[in-house]
């Protein structure tokens, strides 16, 4: 498993670690390992990432909260979802309320209702929940409506270049409100320039994630670099300033 920080910019703190997938010999990322997924061995494969990911962090002496991928058409089962998650967590001594679940939109769910009690399950047991790589996925907002995570996380087909594109500055815009009337934290993925993270900013965005803060590293937890967020914060503060003036001007 490799660890990519998740920051947080409001005080320079890193919110969460996602632990991602890695090839053992290291000669490929997160695809050469999923394109070997077959419905045979998808719940094993899911069960061992997320028991690999908790074991690490714990070992690593993780203090944040760890965000964990699952598959949704891993064959879980409401009420019985979490039980190998527990035991690996209180074998590790790795607090269970410090670990985010995340389903990708990129898979289509071939069982929406199951999934939706699963869902459901996590967050009665004290689990965040969020929605990964949302805007690039297969239901959209309807995914949304049904499962009603803790986290969304804005893919980086929307964020990449987003101060360049008023569609998808739009687009953005309207996730981001969207969210924070239902109360759901909004994570902006793939963050690469800081152009990106002052017009994200200015929406109203404060977790980041992306190879402008740190790339992953595998079987450790990469720090971010202290000049790199002073340097934010003065170019954020200015940015907001600048953006404030313009507004009351119009």
């Amino acid at each position: 498993m490799a660890f990519q920080p998740i920051v947080d910019l409001e005080d320079g703190s890193i919110y969460a670690y996602e632990a991602l997938v890695r090839a053992l010999d290291g000669r490929g990322g997160a695809a050469v390992v999923l394109d070997r997924i077959t419905d045979e061995n998808r719940y094993a494969f899911d069960q061992a990432c997320r028991r690999k990911a908790i074991e690490l962090a714990s070992g690593l002496g993780m203090q944040s909260l760890l965000s964990v991928n699952f598959l949704p058409n891993a064959a879980y089962s409401p009420g019985s979802s979490l039980e190998r998650t527990f035991e690996t967590a209180a074998l590790c001594d790795f607090p269970p309320h410090h670990i985010i679940l995340e389903v990708s939109e990129t898979e289509p769910a071939r069982d929406p209702a199951r999934l939706k009690a699963i869902f459901a399950d996590y967050k009665r047991q004290g689990m965040l929940t969020a929605i990964d790589d949302f805007g690039a996925g297969h239901s959209g907002l309807n995914t949304l409506a049904e499962f009603q995570p803790d986290i969304v996380k804005i893919d980086m087909e929307l964020t990449r270049n987003v101060h360049k594109d008023r569609v998808r500055r739009a687009i953005t815009r309207a996730i981001v409100t969207m969210c924070r009337d239902l109360g759901i934290s909004v994570i902006a993925e793939g963050v690469e320039n800081v152009h990106e993270v002052l017009t994200l900013r200015e929406m109203g965005i404060r977790l980041y994630q992306g190879y402008l803060f740190a790339r992953p590293a595998v079987g450790e937890l990469p720090g971010v670099s202290a000049e790199l967020l002073a340097d934010l914060g003065g170019k954020l503060d200015q940015h907001l300033l600048e953006y404030s003036a313009a507004n009351q001007r119009a």
